[in-house]
């Protein structure tokens, strides 16, 4: 169990921009500021493979935050410098916690 003085890590939440403008034209895809939340972050796994003759390593982390409903698959997380896809938000049913699985962005 979190306590709320193990969210120590500052975490920033960006959401995907774009739509379109004034007379219909698509934007380009961007990514701006949601919100700045405190966290625990825990790194759950790292591993390596060679895909087609290229190293790959994939970075997963598992991030607690204060329960919230608006954090969404497709956002992204901010970490110490490091870019995160958030992949699944999962609210707990106890309304206190919100765990987000991540993978960082190489």
């Amino acid at each position: 169990m979190t306590t709320a003085g193990q969210l120590r890590d500052r975490i920033k939440i960006q959401k995907r921009t774009g739509g379109v403008n004034e007379v219909g034209e698509p934007l380009p895809d961007g990514w701006e500021d949601y919100v700045s939340l405190w966290a625990n972050v825990r790194h759950q796994s790292g591993s390596e493979a060679i895909r087609s003759g290229a190293d790959t390593s994939t970075v997963k982390a598992s991030v607690r935050v204060r329960w919230r409903t608006d954090l969404t698959a497709g956002m992204q997380m901010i970490h110490l410098g490091q870019i995160y896809d958030i992949e699944a938000s999962l609210p707990g049913s106890d309304r206190v916690w919100t765990d987000l699985l991540c993978r960082l962005v190489v």
